[in-house]
């Protein structure tokens, strides 16, 4: 019947005089998302055969079947047959459409990632994402992690044509191109390359391919270039364009030439890095804690400021390397390292107003902005969010050893909870307080460090520890990469959506792959863009963080 069935449907949905039918599968395991595939290994999925080009868990074939992708589509399962494609309505209005022998029954234990299916009172569903005992008939609103695929209940009779829906998956081939797009569900993981991780960090563009981070981020986020004089300058032109890179530490195993017009460095690799994947967008940002004392000059006259960025951005030199602009202002009409006394409210929005017009509406204008009320309250964000592409509230660094008597508390907390030294510090009141003046939840990314924040002299493992000054670091006093820290000062505490750890007298709080994924669960729940970080050396050597944004996305 199901053969009959899918001949049907594609009669009726391409008008194809030659289908598919099923059977070629019968030895080949259904994908699961537990299970660790190896190169070459086959797996079938929605009646489509794949097979793994390297090392995959947890990545959905349907959604990792692209050209760069973990898996290839080899395409229906079975031969193809010839049949006449004359046959008439009437016969397929009554075809049984439901597809329960690919959709297993709902089970409120199990854990469904995005793009897996299951059936509920005869309804097949698919999940949104990552869920786990959210009854799939009492969520499968707007909001809900559930979307129905197949709405009538199996072994019902029904009309084709109101049963099968856009984003069912007995489609023909030539459409599943836009099934897979409605599958990914559009969220964006933007990730921070610092400029200067070249140097003692020892970090470059290629560690990005290494670890397999490239084929889980949408974005990267190029950080910094220089403000001053009112214009966006160059902010190390070493590292940026001239250091010269050997084959084995380039990204493709090719050595940097000498050659006059030859574009080297961290730009020059990036280059490599969108050869190898196409998809993958470039930004430069702009500003930062340290560069952000002359925005408010440029803000006195922002034409003038999105001329000199565009020109520095679309130099010939590397205009391919860059698919736009992120300014990081810290703080417009407020204070961070520096204080703006003259931009006022307005001045943020008509920078980025001014950067829109000049980039046009093919480039991408974003921004990272600063994450408490006071911050979101001074400038226009909302008025300015109407010419940005996405927003980034830097919702970490709440709390930190810059008090050095603490009271411990976790920087990146998702919720409030009982005892938070400052109300409001907190992820979930900044994401609310931009919603409620008018920003679209779409444009709104949350922020997430992949570091940790900590203190030494604390005596006790809960939050709220009086502490003498900052934990020892590596990458400066008080601050420490998760990298370190999951091995150093595991995490053996939760609270409000992230994690902490106390140890030999130390307490530190970041973010786990844990907790990583409630926060993307947030993200889905919220209907939010997606989620950034800060920053792609904190990780580990595999991508275990940024494993846990790509493949719940």
């Amino acid at each position: 019947m199901n053969k009959l069935r899918n001949w049907f449907l594609m009669c009726l949905l391409s008008g194809a005089s030659a289908v598919t039918f099923a059977g070629a599968c019968d030895n080949i395991p259904v994908w699961n998302s537990t299970v660790a595939y190896s190169k070459d290994n086959q797996v079938q999925f929605n009646n489509l055969k794949y097979q793994a080009k390297w090392w995959t868990q947890g990545e959905n074939p349907a959604v990792k079947s692209g050209a760069w992708d973990v898996w290839i589509n080899q395409g229906d399962c079975g031969a193809t047959s010839s049949k006449s494609s004359s046959v008439t309505k009437s016969v397929v209005s009554s075809v049984r459409v439901c597809t329960t022998s690919q959709a297993p029954a709902w089970n409120s234990s199990n854990v469904y990632t995005q793009g897996m299916q299951a059936q509920y009172n005869g309804v097949v569903y698919e999940a949104k994402w990552w869920t786990q005992n959210n009854n799939p008939e009492a969520n499968s609103g707007a909001d809900g992690v559930w979307k129905k695929i197949i709405g009538t209940p199996c072994g019902s009779s029904s009309s084709v044509k109101s049963s099968v829906q856009p984003s069912s998956k007995s489609v023909t081939p030539s459409s599943r191109s836009s099934v897979s797009s409605v599958i990914s569900g559009g969220k964006k993981v933007v990730g921070y390359f610092a400029e200067w991780g070249v140097y003692s960090r020892n970090y470059h563009v290629k560690n990005i391919e290494t670890s397999g981070s490239a084929n889980k981020l949408t974005h990267i986020l190029y950080a910094f270039g220089n403000v001053t004089n009112g214009q966006c300058v160059i902010g190390d032109s070493y590292a940026d364009y001239d250091k010269a890179y050997d084959a084995a530490g380039s990204v493709d195993g090719v050595a940097d030439s000498w050659d006059a017009g030859t574009l080297r460095g961290s730009f020059g690799q990036l280059r490599k890095l969108k050869k190898l994947h196409p998809n993958l967008k470039v930004i430069w940002s702009f500003g930062g804690w340290t560069w952000s004392g002359g925005f408010p000059q440029a803000a006195a006259n922002p034409t003038a400021f999105a001329n000199s960025c565009y020109s520095l951005v679309e130099d010939p030199r590397w205009a391919d390397v860059f698919d736009g602009i992120d300014i990081d202002w810290e703080y417009p009409n407020d204070c961070g390292l520096t204080c703006d006394t003259t931009s006022g409210f307005s001045g943020y929005k008509n920078l980025i107003q001014a950067l829109r017009v000049r980039f046009g509406p093919n480039a991408l204008v974003t921004s990272a902005i600063g994450a408490a009320a006071a911050k979101i309250n001074a400038a226009d964000y909302a008025g300015a969010s109407q010419y940005l592409d996405f927003i980034m509230p830097m919702t970490y660094d709440f709390f930190g050893a810059f008090n050095a008597a603490g009271p411990t508390a976790p920087h990146s907390a998702l919720y409030d909870y009982a005892g938070i030294p400052t109300p409001g510090f907190y992820s979930d009141a900044a994401v609310q307080l931009l919603k409620a003046k008018g920003v679209p939840s779409s444009k709104i990314l949350l922020g997430v460090g992949f570091y940790g924040r900590g203190w030494t002299g604390v005596t006790q493992a809960a939050p709220g520890g009086s502490a003498t000054g900052a934990a020892a670091g590596a990458v400066e006093p008080g601050i420490n990469d998760y990298k370190v820290l999951k091995s150093t000062c595991p995490a053996n505490g939760t609270v409000a959506g992230t994690a902490y750890a106390f140890c030999n007298g130390n307490w530190w709080s970041y973010d786990t792959p844990a907790t990583l994924v409630g926060k993307m669960n947030y993200v889905n729940q919220q209907n939010l863009g997606g989620t950034f970080f800060w920053e792609l050396s904190g990780d580990t050597p595999e991508g275990e963080l940024i494993n846990v944004l790509g493949n719940i996305r």
